[in-house]
């Protein structure tokens, strides 16, 4: 597998989203690939996740990177998150 990078946009947005560089790639490694827009791939991925966040509780957490592909690299550029 190519190395994977999260731009710096994708970064702040993991922060902001409740997820982390670690999730990302686990995502992007073991995760679903889908065909996304402008040749764009999205990976989803669900994780157990059991706490609070923003003062209400959910059972599990999906990570949604948005993935561009280099002939070098995999380009974290954005990245979603969903409670449920």
């Amino acid at each position: 597998m190519k190395p994977i990078r999260l731009t710096k946009h994708a970064q702040e947005q993991a922060i902001e989203r409740g997820t982390n560089e670690a999730e990302i790639i686990d995502t992007i490694v073991t995760g679903n690939r889908q065909p996304a827009k402008n040749g764009r791939y999205k990976y989803q991925a669900i994780f157990q996740y059991n706490n609070d966040w923003q003062g209400q509780f959910y059972s599990v957490k999906k990570v949604v990177p948005i993935v561009t592909e280099t002939d070098t690299e995999l380009v974290v550029i954005t990245v979603y998150t969903f409670y449920f």
